[in-house]
């Protein structure tokens, strides 16, 4: 076990971001509004169709669950949104998305920096997958103070693919040199789990994000309330 206690779970622990480091809805359906608002320049007209594409909920400002969005990349929203908006390139609506996405209002799931030094005291191998960019990654976790506790962080523009495939995890194992079974997974999404399911990973849904845990029970190994309970997980 390369000198693992034998209790020890795992070896590595790679998390998804939206919705499991950072709670989803207090940072993204807040994000969101802002995004409708800015797009439709004041059009209420426009914001409703905005949010229509979107499937977001402009009453309750939050995502509604079915949305595209949700467990989507960049691009994917990007694309969304364009169609109420034809006269705007894809492009240019990407552009926009990734330089607000690396501003948008971060709520930690739990307080970050003490979390993950208490992994790091164990000597797990930490990483980040998120179907967002790599400059949004690195910009929301060196925001919240936490990037140097992370030895591995990909975006879907990384090189590695998108969940839920599971080359972008398996890019994690290869660089931490661990084997995929020895490595939990731990994600908001059903995206998630199941990259970590193909992966041969161990999987953990969380339920800081939209789904709930009827969705994500039948692809996960534990569900837990938030990604603080991991400790209490890996010593069970």
């Amino acid at each position: 076990m390369n000198g693992a206690a034998p209790s020890r779970r795992v070896d590595g622990i790679l998390f998804d971001k939206d919705g499991t480091l950072f709670d989803f809805h207090a940072t993204w359906s807040v994000w969101a509004y802002g995004v409708i608002r800015d797009l439709a320049g004041g059009d209420t007209a426009l914001m409703d169709r905005l949010a229509a594409a979107a499937d977001y909920d402009l009453a309750r400002r939050r995502f509604r669950p079915g949305s595209p969005i949700i467990a989507g990349t960049n691009r994917e929203a990007a694309e969304c949104l364009a169609r109420a908006l034809p006269r705007r390139a894809v492009e240019e609506i990407e552009v926009y998305l990734m330089h607000s996405a690396a501003r948008a209002p971060l709520a930690p799931a739990v307080p970050l920096a003490p979390f993950l030094d208490g992994l790091a005291l164990t000597g797990l191998r930490l990483g980040v997958m998120t179907n967002d960019t790599e400059h949004g990654a690195r910009a929301h976790l060196g925001a919240a103070g936490v990037i140097e506790h992370f030895h591995f962080i990909a975006g879907f523009d990384s090189g590695h693919g998108q969940k839920p495939s599971p080359a972008p995890l398996l890019a994690f194992a290869t660089a931490m040199a661990l084997d995929p079974a020895r490595i939990a997974m731990v994600g908001d999404s059903t995206h998630d789990l199941m990259a970590g399911r193909a992966a041969g990973m161990q999987t953990i849904g969380v339920l800081t994000g939209p789904a709930q845990e009827a969705e994500l029970a039948p692809l996960a190994d534990a569900v837990l309330p938030d990604i603080g309970h991991i400790p209490g997980w890996l010593a069970g």
